[in-house]
């Protein structure tokens, strides 16, 4: 079942991509960034409240807070610097580069998170690689 969700999270990003290249064309990235942010919010929190689970928020440790919290932080950032490259560059030419953090969350979770290394994995990432620079050159 998770295959089918990280499938539609690929359709949703890739619309997301062509959306936001369109809606960012005569606004200000830091502006749009706020928009979208918004939306975002309202339909995450819409979903909690749906599903009735804003009790287990105080079973939420601190560890778990504050990684959350990190994540929001590079989620922000990671979306700013998206914005800004898509107002500035041709979406072609920056989705592949953002697309890149693929490799970089294989190398990172192999570097911190003590995640295996396979063969199929690392052939895998450096296709990833290949693929970037062949597309953005």
């Amino acid at each position: 079942m998770w295959a089918i969700f990280a499938l539609l999270s690929a359709v949703f990003a890739a619309a997301t991509s062509l959306l936001a290249k369109v809606g960012v064309e005569h606004v200000n990235s830091n502006l749009a960034t706020a928009i979208r942010t918004t939306v975002v919010l309202v339909m995450a929190w819409g979903m909690v409240l749906l599903t009735g689970k804003t009790g287990e928020m105080a079973q939420i440790n601190s560890r778990s807070w504050l990684f959350l919290i990190l994540s929001g932080i590079a989620t922000g950032l990671s979306w700013l610097c998206y914005y800004y490259a898509l107002q500035k560059g041709p979406a072609s030419k920056v989705v592949p580069i953002d697309k890149f953090s693929v490799v970089i969350t294989v190398v990172l979770a192999f570097l911190l998170l003590h995640e295996k290394a396979d063969a199929k994995t690392v052939f895998g990432c450096l296709l990833i690689t290949a693929g970037t620079f062949v597309m953005i050159l």
